[in-house]
């Protein structure tokens, strides 16, 4: 599937999902809120769902999961960043150990690729599409941190994930191949596994990965948003039957390590 395709099918359908979900917790689908908190809300969605994940996904077919893991280690480090020059974060030095522990486990657990099998021209592409998603993920996560705190969690959630769809819409309108990319939405044969995806990743993790940065500072949320890349190996032996090698049994413990220390640190 075309990354575009996917991006806008995952979100068309954790939007279809949120509207019931926000129905059955009480919330109204438009709160008397500024146009400022709106707007705000709607490029975050913009920038960081319809831009960030599009590229993000279009890393991911370049490189594979392995490498893009890798890139993805980029993650952490822009939220962090980003926290202490806008958000005046701060962190302790027992967190500053427990989030560089986490980076290590997911460069430890993930460096196991082949060479020779991707282009040069590939891998350079592909690592610049990866940057430019997780920047543009962390920019539109920190530019709404303080409104977050303070607005209902579902109503963020679903302003953002509109304003990704309206993002995409218009990409879509104006794509030259525009025609194909809907066509790979509808003729791809992976219904079930985009199905499932849409719900876990688009739908249920959208709402906890916006939960954890509205609860907790955004450094942290996002060091421990890092071990989803040590997940992955985990539920891959477990459910996939991929063996754990030492350098992944290594990235587990270093990351579980790392988390800890960020959450108790």
């Amino acid at each position: 599937m075309h990354p575009i395709g996917l991006n806008l099918f995952k979100d068309l359908f954790a939007l279809v999902l949120l509207v019931p979900t926000m129905w059955l917790f009480g919330e109204t689908l438009w709160r008397d809120a500024p146009a400022a908190e709106y707007a705000l809300l709607l490029a975050s969605g913009a920038l960081g769902i319809g831009l960030g994940d599009t590229f993000f996904f279009k890393s991911l077919n370049l490189l594979g999961a392995g490498l893009t893991a890798i890139v993805d280690c980029l993650y952490s480090p822009f939220i962090i960043g980003l926290s202490l020059l806008f958000l005046a974060e701060k962190l302790s030095a027992l967190q500053v150990v427990g989030a560089a522990l986490v980076v290590a486990a997911v460069l430890a657990a993930s460096l196991e690729w082949r060479k020779g099998l991707i282009g040069r021209r590939d891998l350079a592409f592909g690592i610049l599409y990866g940057v430019l998603g997780l920047a543009s993920m962390a920019v539109g996560i920190v530019m709404i941190k303080p409104l977050l705190e303070r607005s209902p969690l579902l109503w963020a959630t679903e302003v953002r994930v509109i304003g990704g769809v309206a993002a995409l819409a218009v990409i879509l309108l104006f794509h030259r191949r525009r025609r194909a990319i809907v066509s790979s939405v509808f003729s791809t044969r992976g219904w079930r596994y985009m199905l499932g995806g849409s719900f876990v990743g688009a739908y249920l993790a959208m709402i906890f990965w916006l939960a954890g940065m509205k609860y907790t500072q955004a450094s942290i949320a996002a060091a421990l948003n890092q071990t989803a890349n040590v997940f992955i190996f985990i539920f891959a032996a477990l459910l996939l039957r991929e063996p754990i090698t030492r350098r992944r049994t290594l990235g587990i413990v270093l990351g579980f390590a790392g988390a800890v220390l960020v959450s108790f640190g």
